[in-house]
């Protein structure tokens, strides 16, 4: 059995719904450290609520297949973004387990970049 928009959706689904809890982290707790991790790449520490399209805004499109693609690339910059100011030195390493150190956001990269591509399928609000 072969049922390509069943699968985009669970990508959508599984995607969306992981990324959005973090996003509704940082709306409880705030993203003071990532404006102080702005402020030292020399950049206003208001851009730190960027994170809040990417975490929150961006995920909610996914899970609802509203512009599926724009939100995928939103994730994309936004991990991106996180991978240049938090996670440099670690591109390479390999956790106590075995495990690639940035796999989650490895997989939040790659799964954006591939629902880029791959669109929202037919159980979307709007492609």
């Amino acid at each position: 059995m072969q049922n390509e928009d069943l699968g985009k959706l669970i990508l959508r689904l599984s995607l969306g719904l992981m990324l959005l809890l973090h996003g509704i982290n940082k709306l409880q707790h705030g993203v003071g450290w990532i404006s102080a991790s702005v402020e030292g790449y020399g950049l206003p520490g208001f851009f730190a609520y960027g994170v809040f399209v990417g975490e929150v805004i961006a995920p909610v499109m996914i899970l609802i297949g509203y512009y599926t693609r724009v939100g995928a690339v939103f994730i994309v910059v936004n991990m991106l973004v996180a991978l240049v100011m938090a996670h440099q030195g670690q591109y390479f390493a390999l956790s106590d387990h075995g495990g690639w150190m940035i796999e989650l956001q490895g997989f939040y990269l790659f799964t954006a970049a591939a629902l880029f591509f791959l669109g929202s399928g037919k159980y979307a609000m709007k492609n």
